[in-house]
């Protein structure tokens, strides 16, 4: 057994069917009096319905979340909660929103609950990713981390199977990192395991039947566990490019991960046997990298960077700004290698180690 170092992150979770339910009673525990209810622009008048829901516990919505969490949207939602006086935060929807809130708890400390809609895992981790000037910078502060979460796996029976493929195999990203992690432990490994194979056996079904009930349990369950390696350990190449490649050329946050996840795993393949060794035996397969690029075909996800909006010389871009700070990877960053493994993401080719 090797050294190691565990920390756990300070949450409240409440999991199941019908759970919205119980966000009065959430509000009321933290002792809020004027919350403020986050929400993307398509879903503002689902905010607003909650909202009015809860009386005078709700102090207005606020539906300008949009993907990497860009601080001017930041800045004019702050404009927003100095004129309510909101004293606390309700987002309800995906990383986006989530994101919001934490931007907004960065900066003022308000209590968050939050009720996710996807399978992004980021309201599990005390991590902010924010962009400005065309470049996305990631810090970790307990200031961000929410006080509540609220899973309602009714909240993602209407997701649209499409996007349930890329936000569960945004997750599956996040554990299959954490198990070749710096910060890497037994416990973590335990969650990473048992979140990827239970998104992997959700996945294909959601994709083929959007409303089995069954599996978007186990999905939203899976996208938990993952939510937590997230938070607990540090990521490596595959969220260092993902990061760069969203936030130099805008690409939509779960495609990003789909694509470049089977591309990174091949990369560092050859550095971590043991945990390959694991996800063999998780995935049923010889080649856990081709049987991930295999899952996102089977659901009906793109595999090409070049069909998600990123520009043909932006690999070169993007290997330049995946390469400027130095950050932790099993395998050495190489710089012809980095720009073969986007290259290979940019066509939609097969990983290759």
């Amino acid at each position: 057994m090797k050294s190691f170092v565990y920390n756990g992150q300070p949450a409240r979770v409440v999991f199941g069917s019908g759970t919205i339910a119980r966000l009065p009673q959430e509000i009321d525990r933290l002792g809020l009096k004027r919350v403020l209810v986050l929400a993307t622009p398509p879903k503002e008048a689902d905010a607003r319905r909650l909202a009015g829901s809860l009386g005078g516990a709700a102090a207005g919505v606020y539906a300008g979340a949009t993907m990497h969490t860009p601080v001017s949207v930041t800045e004019d939602a702050l404009r927003v909660v100095a004129e309510l006086k909101a004293d606390g935060l309700v987002a309800v929807g995906g990383g986006s929103t989530t994101g919001l809130a934490k931007a907004i708890a960065l900066r003022t400390d308000l209590p968050q609950i939050v009720m996710p809609t996807t399978y992004a895992g980021s309201e599990m981790t005390p991590i902010l990713g924010e962009t400005k000037d065309g470049v996305k910078v990631t810090q970790s502060s307990p200031r961000v981390l929410p006080e509540v979460v609220i899973y309602d796996v009714d909240l993602t029976m209407t997701l649209p199977a499409s996007l349930s493929g890329t936000s569960g195999m945004n997750a599956i990203a996040h554990a299959v990192e954490a198990l070749y992690a710096r910060e890497s432990n037994p416990v973590i490994d335990l969650m990473a395991a048992e979140a990827i194979g239970a998104l992997v056996s959700a996945l294909p079904v959601i994709a083929e039947k959007p409303h089995d009930r069954d599996a978007r349990s186990k999905a939203l369950y899976g996208a938990w566990l993952c939510g937590i390696c997230l938070g607990s350990v540090g990521m490596a190449l595959h969220h260092k490019l993902c990061h760069t490649l969203g936030g130099s050329f805008d690409l939509p946050h779960a495609e990003t991960h789909t694509i470049v996840l089977p591309h990174a795993l091949a990369y560092n393949a050859p550095a971590v046997p043991a945990v390959m060794q694991t996800l063999r035996a998780v995935l049923k397969t010889d080649d856990p990298a081709m049987a991930l690029y295999d899952l996102a075909g089977r659901i009906g996800a793109r595999r090409a960077l070049s069909e998600i909006g990123m520009p043909a010389d932006g690999i070169d871009i993007a290997t330049d700004r995946a390469l400027a700070n130095p950050y932790w990877n099993p395998r050495a960053l190489e710089r012809e290698p980095i720009r073969a493994l986007i290259a290979r993401a940019y066509a939609g080719e097969r990983p290759r180690a």
